[in-house]
């Protein structure tokens, strides 16, 4: 090949494969799940693979990133749906309003978002709590952006750094870290980022850009529930979606504490997994936001039913993306980017954060840029000792944030219901969202230092 060494061939091959990827997503709008089934096809052909082989990587990494996160998304997403129809999100919201006072609403819609993003996708949560933004800002006069864009960072800080989201979860598959450590060291770091971005920014970019909320959508969203109750009470909502959380860090907890063996510590195995922890929870939902709330079965049934359509294209997204990972790795193209940034001595913090950052920018999707980043930085782990790998999740998931512009659906989705025009919505929230991310990395190679 030209005198080039196979290393080099094998990172050229990778580079121009990334690059295909991105063309393929955002110039030909071919969508993700086929881009990247091809992309992996491609890698697989040129790095000289045996074929039998590659058609074998592809489906061990799509079944194998789908076997845990496709679950736990189900699960999740159920979850969330719950807690949406029953009120129960509207509970947390209007409790912590109380609570926080009119002068600063825009630190309690960071909180609500921040508790109920935890079993939501960023999508699903925005849509819920949107029409709270509208209801808050017509009663309190508040300018929409200082409201909104406090309640756009709690959402992507959880989004992007605290499992069960999708995206930390499929980094802690491919880094095979520990999801109670994950969701500790994730908290540690989303809640000040999520303050920085939110209400500390908010509060200075509303005083440049008010903001003019769409009459047609005020009038259609915020219509107001004053009868709180017919809601499901704030203490029994919180319960119900902190007990996964709750339950994944007590297993790491009795990981740490209990001797291996120990009988409470292998119940606490079980019952801590992510697949068990939010099934119980969901269990629950069922009667607390459900029968509780006299919701019949049937209805239950629907609205779960409901709640599963729209993450269909998500999982097959990350199928495919586990199958492209699989590829960088099978074909060896993984090592050689690894020996690389051992040799350039660069963190692996960084790095981690580097790759997917660029992933991001230049295909709008958080969710491939985690996948696609940890598959790359993944060799990187095995060759330096001591690499904290929960701190690697949440660099990835911090990378992954980062500038959200045009190829971005959320950035579309945010210029529409606030009522922007695209500069507008550049300085809001693909600022907020890169503070999200700089930030955010900032606090995680802070806290490299403790742990």
């Amino acid at each position: 090949m030209f005198g080039m060494s196979h290393d080099a061939y094998l990172l050229l091959d990778a580079v121009v494969t990334v690059i295909g990827l991105i063309i393929l997503i955002t110039k030909f709008k071919i969508h993700p799940f086929i881009s990247l089934t091809i992309a992996a096809a491609f890698l697989g052909l040129t790095s000289g693979m045996p074929i039998g082989t590659i058609i074998k990587a592809f489906q061990d990494g799509f079944g194998g990133v789908l076997g845990f996160v496709g679950i736990i998304l189900a699960l999740g997403t159920m979850l969330g749906k719950m807690m949406a129809e029953s009120g129960g999100a509207d509970q947390i919201a209007q409790t912590l309003i109380r609570a926080f006072g009119k002068d600063k609403v825009q630190w309690a819609m960071m909180f609500a978002a921040f508790l109920v993003g935890i079993p939501l996708f960023f999508e699903i949560g925005f849509v819920l709590l949107i029409p709270l933004v509208f209801i808050v800002a017509r009663r309190t006069g508040v300018s929409i952006i200082k409201i909104g864009i406090p309640l756009l960072a709690g959402l992507s800080a959880v989004h992007g750094l605290v499992p069960p989201h999708p995206g930390p979860l499929l980094a802690i598959g491919v880094f095979g870290a520990d999801i109670g450590k994950t969701i500790l060291y994730g908290l540690i770091v989303a809640l000040p980022t999520a303050i920085i971005a939110g209400p500390i920014f908010g509060t200075f970019i509303a005083k440049h850009i008010p903001g003019t909320p769409n009459q047609e959508l005020v009038d259609q969203l915020a219509r107001e529930s004053d009868d709180s109750t017919k809601l499901p009470s704030f203490s029994i909502t919180l319960i119900t979606v902190l007990l996964p959380v709750f339950l994944m860090l007590l297993k790491t907890f009795a990981d740490v504490a209990l001797p291996d063996g120990h009988f409470f510590r292998t119940w606490m195995d079980m019952i801590g997994h992510p697949i068990s922890a939010l099934l119980l929870a969901l269990l629950l939902s069922l009667y607390t936001f459900g029968h509780k709330q006299g919701i019949g079965s049937q209805q239950m049934l629907k609205w779960l039913d409901a709640s599963l359509a729209p993450t269909a294209a998500i999982i097959l997204i990350i199928g495919a993306g586990g199958g492209f990972k699989q590829m960088l790795v099978t074909s060896g193209v993984g090592d050689v980017i690894g020996h690389m940034a051992v040799s350039a001595q660069i963190s692996p913090i960084l790095l981690a954060w580097l790759v997917a950052a660029v992933i991001r920018i230049a295909t709008g999707s958080a969710t491939v840029a985690t996948i696609t980043g940890a598959g790359i930085v993944v060799p990187v782990v095995g060759m330096i000792p001591g690499v904290n790998r929960e701190l690697l999740v949440l660099a990835t998931g911090a990378g992954s944030l980062i500038l959200s512009h045009v190829n971005d659906a959320g950035f579309w989705l945010v210029k529409q219901y606030f009522n922007m025009t695209v500069a507008e919505t550049f300085k809001t929230w693909t600022a907020m969202e890169t503070i999200l991310s700089v930030v955010g990395l900032g606090f995680i190679l802070l806290l490299s230092l403790f742990v």
